[in-house]
């Protein structure tokens, strides 16, 4: 679900730069709002295959792995998002507390990827059963 929530937010924030946001912002600002747009669909695509693997590897490190990846995410590109805007909306000020969250976000989502390779151990290969007409029918 916040696979999907963060996709769709990914697509409207994306649209919104490239048709609003290019109006208002400098081109350097417009960079730092797409690069947001970028990493924040990258890392949902992660969080939805994430989602799919932890059928398969557990839910411990996948768990982890999806939850790093969320607030990666939040910390990240909606750091970014804030950098691009707060000259235009008077929060220049805020420049200084939002610069260091966006290489923490960035670890978070180092972090997740470190930990969807771990749980890559705990691969499980999905069970075969045959059914019991099989069985029946030789």
């Amino acid at each position: 679900m916040l696979a999907a929530l963060s996709g769709m937010f990914a697509v409207i924030l994306g649209a919104f730069g490239a048709h609003i946001m290019k109006r208002i912002l400098a081109e350097n600002e417009l960079q730092i709002f797409q690069t947001g747009v970028h990493y924040q669909f990258y890392h949902t695509l992660a969080l939805a295959i994430t989602a799919l693997l932890s059928r398969y590897v557990g839910h411990r490190w996948t768990g982890i792995a999806g939850w790093l990846f969320v607030i990666g995410i939040a910390m990240f590109s909606g750091s970014l998002y804030l950098l691009a805007v707060v000259e235009h909306v008077g929060l220049s000020a805020s420049k200084s507390v939002l610069g260091p969250i966006t290489p923490l976000g960035g670890v978070l989502m180092i972090g997740g990827w470190l930990a969807l390779f771990r749980a890559a151990f705990d691969y499980k290969k999905p069970s075969h059963h045959r059914s019991s007409s099989t069985s029946s029918e030789k």
